[in-house]
């Protein structure tokens, strides 16, 4: 359900949007940021919540909220109330259900954590290789604004499906008591403290660089084939290819934590995105842009998994939501700085493919930063 307030969903209807409002790309792009930063924000409070409340009483008000959020884009008129909207899709999809169901695996599983995450971010996978299929298509016989009531509609009917599912659920306060994991120091590390500790720092540019510049890549698909003389259609076709790699690398990197734990794994899974955006800078060729989606899919894949565990494992499961709370504003701001940042490079004269090799560049110092944070702090157990 998450899917709808993600990028690959949005920017579906850019088009439409920008033609309804009389936007430009700028002016698009900088009202997604302002929704996207605030939802960031609000973020650091709100998952905060998954430490209070149980998963069920939380999940069906956060399905509701997406839900109206949808028919919220679906019948507003104002431009004034456009960053509302944005906001609210990014804060109850992008934000609050990716952060409700990745706290609850972390927190209900222990030795299989790695294989409960992989299975819960299928339904991310699965929503971002069909839904803009189905939807783009479904364009074709239907106004765009039903699309977002049928978006709503499909919303609702997740509600007595996951209230089913988890009628038997654990709650945090039952396991703060009986299943918690302790983190580093041999203690549950408060959010406060979490924040106080170099480690969160050090690792903070890795939680922000996959959401800023994959959310960019996506965002400004238009442009990179128009600059690459590709048909926008030839790339879409390769997306496809990019989900099944990135659930096939879902799957290893849940199991390769479970076998050797986040901290052998974090320092180098980002590796294969600077290798990516590497080639897709260089390449002129569909074909190597084939290439360079494979590398970037297979840190996406890896990325749905490790940084939730790594939470865990390091800093304890009592206030993991609290903790995961921040790492999950710090990648919605990084879905809210890319698209901005690499827009305004894009006026100013920095073509994509320049842009591409600095990012490139910073996904390996990233992977230092983070070897460098992971290796002081082990000592730590």
């Amino acid at each position: 359900m998450s899917s709808f307030g993600q990028t690959f969903f949005i920017s579906i209807f850019s088009g439409q949007i920008r033609a309804e409002f009389g936007l430009s790309h700028g002016s698009w792009g900088a009202i997604y940021s302002l929704g996207t930063t605030v939802s960031a924000i609000v973020m650091i409070w709100a998952g905060g919540l998954t430490d209070i409340f149980r998963v069920r009483i939380l999940g069906p008000v956060v399905l509701a909220g997406l839900s109206l959020a949808a028919l919220a884009m679906a019948t507003n008129s104002a431009l004034f109330l456009l960053p509302l909207v944005i906001f609210l899709l990014r804060l109850f999809g992008q934000g609050m259900s990716i952060h409700l169901a990745q706290v609850a695996m972390a927190r209900w599983f222990t030795l299989t954590r790695g294989k409960a995450l992989s299975i819960a971010s299928l339904g991310y996978a699965i929503g971002e290789s069909l839904l803009p299929l189905i939807f783009v298509a479904a364009m074709g016989f239907l106004d765009w604004r039903w699309l977002w009531v049928v978006a709503a509609g499909a919303t609702i009917l997740g509600i007595p499906a996951l209230m089913r599912l988890l009628r038997q659920e654990r709650t945090p306060q039952s396991l703060a008591g009986n299943h918690t994991a302790t983190g580093m120091q041999d203690r549950h590390w408060t959010r406060r403290a979490a924040l106080l500790h170099p480690l969160f720092w050090f690792m903070a540019p890795a939680i922000l660089g996959p959401s800023a510049f994959i959310t960019a890549f996506f965002f400004h698909q238009v442009h990179l084939a128009a600059i690459k003389d590709w048909p926008h259609i030839q790339l879409v076709a390769l997306f496809p290819v990019f989900t099944g790699i990135s659930i096939l690398s879902m799957f290893a990197a849940g199991w390769a934590l479970d076998k050797w734990g986040t901290a052998r794994i974090m320092p180098f899974y980002q590796l294969p995105m600077a290798v990516g955006f590497a080639i897709l800078s260089v390449t002129d060729t569909i074909g190597g842009a084939l290439v360079g989606l494979i590398f970037l899919a297979l840190t996406v894949g890896a990325n749905n998994t490790l940084p939730s565990a790594f939470w865990a494992e390091f800093y304890g499961t009592r206030h993991i939501g609290a903790i995961k709370a921040l790492a999950t504003a710090v990648m919605v701001l990084g879905s809210a700085i890319g698209p901005a940042l690499t827009g305004v490079l894009i006026d100013r004269g920095v073509s994509l493919s320049t842009q591409f090799l600095w990012i490139a560049v910073f996904f390996v110092l990233v992977c230092v930063l983070a070897w460098t944070g992971i290796r002081r702090a082990q000592s730590q157990f």
